[in-house]
C-alpha cells in the first residue's frame, strides 16, 4: 500500500516518516512554505532517536499523483479544515492495475474530534477513524519532532462507524512495523469519544499554558467532569481516562529532544503559529453541541471554546492569560 498523507503537519509528518523509515511508500501533501521546504530539502525528522533528513515525496495536491488502488488517503489535518482538505480528492472508483474500474480509496481520519468521519462517508464509502495518541510539533517549515518513546504513538484503529475489515488490519499491522502500537477495535468511536474527553484539556494548556497543577489543573478537572457528564446524559460510551491510561501503560513517553523546543498540544500550536483558526469547535465545541441537542448544561466548555476562539481570531500569543485568570473568567 502507499500511504498519502493529506496535511503533512505534526501528526501527518509524524506518522508518514515513521512509515517511509520503515520501507513502506509514503506521499506528503502540504501547502506553502512547507510544502516548498519538504520538497527542496526533504523532511527533517527529529526523534529520540536523532535528527535526519528523509527524502519523502511532496506533493501540493492529487493534481500531481497518479492515484492507484492500493493507494491509502490519511487525512491528518485539524478538524476545522476536513471539508476544504478532502474537496480535491477523487470520490470515484480509482483505475485498478488491470484497467478495470477499482474500488473506492480508503479514507483514514487520523485527527482529533469525532466530526471528521461522518463528514468523511459522505463523499467516500470506506472510512476509518483513529484515535491518536502521539506527542509531536510543527517546528518550522519542513521540519517536525515527534518525541515518543519507546513507541512514537497509540494509534487505536477502526473502521467508521464500526466494525472491522482486512483493510484496516493491513494499515494497523503497517503502522506496528513503523513504531506506533495500533490496536483494531469493533467500536472506534468509543475510544475516539474517550480521547475527545482528553482533548477537552487542550484549550486550558492553549490559553494559560501547563495544567499539571494548581488552578489550571482544578480547570482540566472540572472540564473534563463536565464532558463526561455530557456523553453519559448522551447515552454516548466512552472510554475512561483510566482505561486509555492502561492501554497506554509505559509504551509511550515524551522525552526531550537535544536542541528541540516542542510545541505543547495540538490547540496550542495554532495559537503559536498564528494560524487564525483552532479546532476547540470540535473539541470544547462537540460537548457543547452534544449539551444542546440533550438539554443538559456545559458552562464550563462553552467558555472555553468562546474564549479559544478569541484568541484564535485576534492571534493572541499562547499563555497569554495565568491560570488565575482564567479561572477567574471561567468562574461560572
Amino acid at each position: 500500500m502507499r500511504y498519502v498523507i493529506i496535511g503533512a503537519g505534526a501528526v501527518g509528518a509524524g506518522i508518514g516518516g515513521r512509515l517511509y523509515e520503515s520501507g513502506h511508500d509514503v506521499v506528503l501533501v502540504a501547502r506553502g512554505a512547507h510544502l516548498a521546504a519538504l520538497r527542496a530539502d526533504g523532511l527533517r525528522f527529529s526523534t529520540p532517536e536523532g535528527t535526519r533528513t528523509l527524502a519523502v515525496p511532496a506533493v501540493g495536491g492529487p493534481e500531481e499523483l497518479e492515484l492507484g488502488a492500493q493507494d491509502v488517503l490519511v487525512l491528518a489535518v485539524k478538524a476545522q479544515h476536513t471539508a476544504s482538505a478532502l474537496e480535491p480528492w477523487p470520490s470515484q472508483p480509482v483505475v485498478g492495475g488491470d484497467g478495470t474500474a477499482g474500488e473506492l480509496l480508503p479514507l483514514v481520519c487520523a485527527q482529533n474530534g469525532v466530526a471528521n468521519e461522518r463528514a468523511a462517508l459522505r463523499r467516500f464509502r470506506r472510512v476509518y477513524g483513529v484515535s491518536v495518541w502521539m506527542p509531536a510539533t510543527y517546528l518550522e517549515p519542513g521540519t517536525v519532532a515527534v518525541p515518543g518513546a519507546p513507541f512514537s504513538g497509540i494509534l487505536n484503529l477502526g473502521r467508521y462507524p464500526q466494525g472491522t475489515d482486512p483493510t484496516v488490519r493491513a494499515i494497523a499491522a503497517d503502522l506496528e512495523r513503523s513504531r506506533f502500537r495500533a490496536p483494531v477495535h469493533e467500536d472506534v468511536l468509543r475510544w475516539k469519544y474517550g480521547k475527545l474527553i482528553g482533548n477537552l484539556a487542550n484549550a486550558v494548556g492553549a490559553l494559560a499554558g501547563p495544567c499539571e497543577e494548581g488552578p489550571a489543573r482544578e480547570l482540566v478537572d472540572r472540564t473534563m467532569a463536565e464532558g463526561a457528564a455530557v456523553l453519559t446524559a448522551a447515552g454516548i460510551d466512552f472510554a475512561s481516562i483510566a482505561e486509555q491510561l492502561e492501554v497506554r501503560g509505559d509504551l509511550m513517553r515524551t522525552v526531550p529532544l537535544d536542541g528541540v523546543q516542542l510545541g505543547g498540544n495540538s490547540s496550542r500550536q495554532s495559537l503559536a503559529r498564528a494560524t487564525g483558526s483552532i479546532e476547540t469547535d470540535y473539541l470544547n465545541g462537540e460537548i457543547v453541541l452534544i449539551a444542546r441537542e440533550h438539554g443538559v448544561p456545559a458552562p464550563l466548555n462553552e467558555a472555553l471554546q468562546r474564549l479559544a476562539a478569541g484568541f484564535a481570531r485576534d492571534r493572541r500569543a499562547p499563555g497569554s492569560l495565568t491560570a488565575a485568570e482564567l479561572a477567574a473568567l471561567l468562574a461560572l
